[in-house]
């Protein structure tokens, strides 16, 4: 949430220097070593002969040679290695320069102060080298405590965001279903942005005399009702996996087969709308004696309906728009106290699998014919219960 990565370091350290863990000039420092060591053997050994008393030997000045340069070479080869990393030519060029007068004094014209200025060289070339790396590895440190300063100073901010937007996912959990939510707050939300058509089942309920009850309550019982009203309602929509379109006062507009594909939305509505009028029958006897005269009706159209986000920046909303949801919404206006109006076509996609009464024929704003509507007693079959959850 705020932690600086292995990888978000090695990118961020893209273009500086990157020595590698343990290696910092240290093959050019030991054939160095070694090729000054392979110079001064005699002298060296001499020291183990007085202090040890181990037994002289004679050594091959040839092979000598042969060793000096050779760890010489080592220290260049180190050095060409390391100038990959750090780009740099100039330890690289000392130290061909170190092995160039050390090979030349040894088969030409030996002289002592030439070959010490060819390890003086050689030996400049790796502390130069090293110093390069170390630079470089410095930086790279100051880059890095520098973007995490920049880190931390934002730290504070986005831990409140985070925070924040975990606060609405958990309100937003208690109206949608799990997978609607997932969907909605997932990496593949974008498509939720594009408007689309589909096949839905479109629920409107409201509250009856909700227009006479909060003109004569106060607003804070107004507020009280409307919450537990919502809250109830909201728990039973997820519960059987619909998804709440719209709110408006005591309206609520509830969508089957979108964004969650589902088979028989028809009937999926039908089993909410049921448990909604069996939650409401359960808050009717608290509300009356509080003399709160209120209803409850439902209206159900199926059909095909264009859906997909509108709003701004500061709110969006996930709405469905057609014929389908104008005759959901007005057969839900015609219903009375207790009533879950379904059209024609919506009985036609669930008959033999629910109990309804007929009604008269409906005249509904927006429709210029009559339109025949039927009102759902029950469920017939145990397929569905009141109790699914999608």
């Amino acid at each position: 949430m705020g932690s600086l990565s292995a990888e978000h370091i090695e990118a961020s350290g893209a273009d500086t220097p990157q020595p590698r863990h343990g290696r910092f000039g240290w093959l050019a420092f030991l054939g160095a070593g070694l090729s000054v060591a392979a110079c001064y053997a005699k002298l060296i050994w001499a020291l183990a002969v007085s202090t040890a008393g181990l037994a002289a030997f004679e050594v091959n000045p040839h092979l000598q040679a042969v060793v000096m340069w050779a760890f010489a070479l080592v220290a260049v080869i180190g050095l060409a290695q390391d100038r990959k990393r750090h780009g740099q030519a100039n330890p690289l060029v000392a130290g061909i320069v170190g092995l160039v007068i050390i090979v030349s004094t040894l088969y030409t014209f030996y002289d002592v102060r030439i070959l010490v200025l060819g390890y003086i060289c050689l030996i400049v070339a790796a502390f130069l080298n090293q110093n390069i790396l170390l630079k470089g590895l410095y930086h790279t440190v100051q880059q890095q405590a520098q973007e995490l300063r920049e880190l931390n100073s934002t730290l504070e901010q986005r831990v409140q965001d985070q925070v924040t937007e975990i606060e609405q996912l958990a309100k937003l959990r208690r109206f949608l279903a799990p997978e609607v939510t997932e969907l909605i707050t997932g990496q593949d939300k974008e498509f939720l942005l594009d408007s689309h058509r589909r096949f839905i089942a479109a629920l409107f309920c409201d509250l009856r005399g909700f227009t006479e009850f909060s003109e004569r309550i106060e607003p804070e019982e107004v507020i009280n009702v409307l919450q537990t009203y919502h809250e109830r309602l909201g728990r039973l929509v997820a519960e059987h996996a619909g998804t709440i379109s719209h709110r408006a006062g005591d309206g609520l507009m509830v969508v089957f087969n979108d964004p969650i594909p589902c088979d028989e939305p028809m009937r999926k509505a039908i089993a909410l709308a049921i448990d909604m009028r069996e939650t409401f029958s359960d808050l009717v006897p608290t509300w009356q004696k509080l003399d709160y005269q209120l209803g409850f009706g439902v209206g159900i159209a199926s059909g095909y309906a264009t859906l997909g986000v509108i709003g701004d920046e500061g709110r969006y909303d996930y709405t469905a728009n057609g014929n389908v949801v104008n005759l959901a919404s007005r057969l839900c206006d015609e219903a009375e106290n207790g009533q879950i109006l379904i059209s024609q076509k919506a009985y036609v996609e669930v008959e033999g699998h629910v109990e309804v009464e007929p009604i008269e024929d409906l005249y509904v704003k927006g429709v210029n014919r009559p339109v025949k509507a039927f009102n759902v007693v029950r469920l017939l079959d145990s397929s569905i219960s009141t109790a699914q959850q999608g």
